[in-house]
């Protein structure tokens, strides 16, 4: 995979801190950094995907109530879109 150069500018003691956790997990600072990152993205994606299904949960009949006709079957598909 190619690999692009970042600059970034911290105090003294976040990369200290930085270096220090790299060492730890055997990893350089780079490859450090690119894991926070992964991680942060991959929690943000499950956080949404969460508050997505609860969302559903609690609003479904809504949905479902708008894919029915008055007599309760099944409307023509989008005729109730907003």
């Amino acid at each position: 995979m190619a690999k692009t150069q970042l600059g970034a500018r911290v105090d003294d003691e976040v990369a200290e801190l930085a270096k220090a956790r790299a060492k730890d997990r055997g990893l350089s600072v780079g490859d450090y950094i690119a894991h926070l990152v992964r991680e942060d993205v991959d929690g943000l994606r499950a956080r949404g995907l969460d508050a997505a299904r609860r969302f559903l949960d609690e609003h479904q009949a809504l949905f479902d109530e708008a894919e029915t006709d008055d007599a309760g079957r099944e409307a023509t598909p989008g005729a109730h879109a907003a």
